[in-house]
């Protein structure tokens, strides 16, 4: 009988313990629900993140974890992050390239420079140092596996929002050539695109457009749900599914692909 026949359906919906797994951002949100998610399964985890406080609370709540504080706009901490990956671990198998910030609410007219060149730097040139560094660590793997978290605004116009926009269009530019160059190594490469998620920050971006729009917040959050087809937004907790997805022997033969996890959101 196939190896793979010989295992049943249920154990193919899940990645195999063991998994040596860096998320960036992992201590808070999207990132956090990723990286417990993850600790589920068995995998050996090392999480990074900006906001110390945060990275120590994740820690209290799982001492196996490995952190590191970094800034992804950082490359000498984003090489200590590298250094302590593979001291700590030997190695890394799964990358999910998670960091980034929401960036300026205006009019493009209305954007600083400053603005606009951090949101830059933190969404898309900071996944792309932790591909620069991790790619190497990657191709060592017998499980390569690169994720890179992208936004529902990655495929659709965002207005008042250009900068996140831009970044977010960049990122699935950017595996969709990388599934392409690591491909014949074996390496998949994957974007998740999450939709409008529960949580402080899209309630910040909430207050920021209603602020903007000069209505009140409950009446934008209600525009908001109209714009998703099931009427509903998602959790981090979506998102970390899919990741886990992706890395389980379900997901052997999916690369290159930008996956909406969004509940079909028509327009933004």
């Amino acid at each position: 009988m196939d190896e793979k026949a010989a295992v049943s359906f249920k154990e193919r919906l899940y990645p195999s313990p063991g998994l040596r797994v860096l998320v960036t951002a992992g201590a808070s949100g999207i990132g956090a629900a990723i990286a417990s998610a993850f600790i589920e399964t068995g995998a050996q985890l090392h999480i990074c993140d900006i906001d110390t406080a945060a990275l120590a609370a994740f820690h209290q709540r799982f001492p196996g974890c490995h952190t590191t504080t970094a800034d992804v706009a950082n490359e000498p901490q984003v090489e200590a992050v590298i250094d302590a990956q593979r001291s700590k671990f030997g190695g890394l198998d799964v990358l999910v390239n998670c960091a980034g910030i929401a960036g300026p609410t205006a009019g493009v007219d209305a954007i600083g420079e400053q603005d606009w060149l951090r949101t830059i730097d933190v969404n898309l040139n900071g996944q792309y140092r932790f591909l620069h560094h991790t790619v190497p660590l990657v191709r060592e793997s017998q499980r390569p596996n690169i994720i890179c978290i992208s936004s529902v605004a990655g495929r659709l116009g965002l207005p008042w929002r250009t900068p996140y926009a831009a970044t977010k269009w960049a990122i699935v530019g950017m595996i969709k050539s990388l599934a392409i160059e690591l491909g014949p190594e074996g390496i998949r490469v994957n974007a998740i695109l999450p939709g409008i998620v529960e949580g402080p920050r899209m309630d910040g971006v909430l207050r920021a457009r209603a602020e903007l729009a000069g209505v009140v917040e409950p009446a934008m959050r209600q525009d908001y749900l109209k714009r998703i087809s099931l009427r509903r937004m998602v959790t981090a907790d979506d998102v970390a599914l899919m990741c886990l997805f992706l890395c389980s022997p379900a997901g052997h033969n999916i690369s290159g692909q930008a996956i909406s996890v969004d509940g079909n959101v028509e327009y933004l």
